[in-house]
């Protein structure tokens, strides 16, 4: 028989809804949840997302976990029975397994509630425009705040089975990139009568990596990528604007500073230089993945003793996930779960492994009874 959350995972593949739009996700989790003993239970909604606290018998205190559930927009390549039925949105960076895991653990504890308060955060909008912030500050969980708080992320990369964590850096700052251009278009035989906005966004292109090597001490670390250029509508007309779409990932957030002030600086030269009006656009800012290190060498020094096969020990990485904002405030970590995929978090093709589901589930339960 196939595992419960192994199949619930698989309903969920197939409903992959964007930031905020969640509708049907919520829908079905709150249909779960409410099959569930409610003896212990108190369920709050908060946009999209939900709170559940398992009140303790004896509570000292309130030990959180949070699970992010919405989707990317992208089309579905995997050819899975279970594929996506939202056609242009997708699973891909397994929230789906995510919220399966949370709610198996969930379900133990609500028939089996522990000694202290137990809070699960069903986030909306991790991959945009970013749901942690706000619901951090939100009245729904300033009335259950937890005292600690864990998370974890499945990884491709590592075998069903093994964890990988460490103390203090785990994922990068991060912040989004949209930049336009705007100039005077013209006709191609007639560069001299135009600014010509292909140009300028290609130029500034090239001029952005300078920040990296000239301005980043070089035992640093900082990137900048640009995922996406438009400029134009035909061939034969020079364009009067382009933009860029792209990302920023550093180690701290005082290198994320220089960034930014660089990339300003640069964009005052452009306008002069091009003749043209630079302006950057909103986008989503996620604060570094930051484990707490007395939590950390607790939840190693657990998986050592019960799970010794399991520990593996991470390196830092320019992900971001906006789970830092939590540990920005309480103490807590956030791991990578290994599903030992062939293919990498946000590809069309990411097919996770799902027995990674009910180990994670184990060890979640055993750790938090633990504490």
């Amino acid at each position: 028989m196939l595992n419960e959350f192994i199949a619930i995972r698989r309903d969920l593949h197939q409903i992959p809804e964007t930031g905020y739009k969640e509708l049907k996700t919520q829908a079905y989790l709150l249909a779960y949840i409410s099959k569930l003993p409610n003896e212990h239970l108190e369920v709050k909604k908060w946009r999209t997302g939900i709170l559940v606290l398992v009140k303790g018998t004896k509570p000292e205190k309130t030990i959180g976990y949070r699970t992010d559930i919405d989707a990317l927009p992208i089309r579905e390549e995997t050819g899975l029975p279970f594929e996506s039925n939202h056609v242009g949105n997708m699973h891909a960076c397994g929230h789906d397994l995510h919220m399966s895991i949370a709610l198996g653990v969930l379900s133990h504890f609500a028939s089996k509630p522990a000694k202290d308060n137990l809070l699960f955060v069903f986030q909306p909008a991790e991959e945009g425009p970013g749901g942690a912030k706000p619901i951090m500050e939100s009245e729904e969980f300033a009335a259950w705040r937890p005292d600690t708080i864990y998370g974890l992320h499945i990884a491709p990369e590592y075998k069903v089975g093994e964890i990988a964590i460490k103390p203090g850096l785990l994922f990068a700052n991060t912040s989004e990139l949209f930049i336009s251009f705007k100039g005077k278009g013209g006709h191609a035989a007639y560069p001299h009568l135009a600014n010509d906005m292909v140009v300028a966004a290609s130029a500034f292109v090239g001029q952005m990596q300078t920040i990296i090597s000239r301005n980043i001490d070089p035992m640093d670390s900082a990137v900048i990528t640009i995922g996406r250029i438009h400029g134009g509508e035909i061939q034969n007309v020079i364009a009067e604007t382009a933009f860029l779409d792209g990302t920023i990932r550093t180690l701290s957030p005082e290198t994320m500073e220089i960034v930014w002030t660089r990339l300003k600086q640069l964009a005052k030269g452009w306008e002069e230089a091009y003749q043209c009006e630079v302006e950057f656009h909103p986008g989503s800012d996620y604060y570094q993945v930051d484990n707490e290190p007395v939590e950390t060498e607790e939840f190693i020094r657990f998986l050592k003793e019960h799970y010794p096969e399991s520990y593996v020990p991470a390196r830092s990485a320019m992900t971001g996930e906006d789970f830092g904002y939590f540990l920005s405030e309480i103490k807590g970590f956030m791991f990578w779960l290994g599903v030992d995929s062939e293919y990498s978090l946000h590809h069309a093709k990411l097919n996770p492994k799902e027995e990674a589901i009910p180990f994670a589930i184990d060890v979640l339960i055993n750790f938090l009874e633990s504490k």
